[in-house]
């Protein structure tokens, strides 16, 4: 039997991250399935909800949602068109950029699917104090800041 390598804290943190994000993945996967709609899509729609009354231009959603490529963003914001979530519209200072916002449908699917994701956030962080949720927050928001 080999020794186990001795194993970084950095390495051991950041495998625990993608395991942790992996559960949250797969169970937000699936309450966003039942509902017809990607987590992506989903993530999309909770940006767009917190937009100004003038909405988002691609370019700022995709900075918000993580999203690396625009091409895919575009096609994102293409597909909430099509469902009727999202609607999008030539931005009057540059008519070469559209600006999206969130439609009534939208916002009534994320109030339909905002409750199971709260309680499945409830029920996978149930292990954790109020203190270490806090803790774990700002830990997250660190890890997902802008590289310097």
């Amino acid at each position: 039997m080999k020794p186990q390598k001795a194993v970084s804290p950095a390495e051991q943190a950041a495998v625990g991250v993608l395991i942790a994000a992996d559960h949250l993945q797969q169970s937000f996967a699936e309450i966003c399935e039942r509902h017809g709609i990607t987590t992506d899509q989903y993530r999309v729609l909770r940006i767009l909800r917190d937009a100004p009354p003038t909405g988002y231009a691609r370019g700022e959603v995709t900075s918000r949602c993580s999203m690396h490529r625009s091409p895919d963003m575009t096609r994102m914001l293409d597909r909430l068109v099509r469902l009727g979530f999202a609607k999008r519209r030539l931005d009057p200072d540059d008519r070469r950029c559209s600006v999206a916002t969130v439609t009534r449908a939208g916002l009534a699917m994320l109030a339909r699917i905002d409750p199971e994701i709260a309680a499945a956030a409830r029920r996978l962080t149930k292990p954790l104090s109020s203190s270490q949720l806090h803790q774990l927050a700002r830990l997250t928001e660190t890890l997902a800041g802008p590289d310097d």
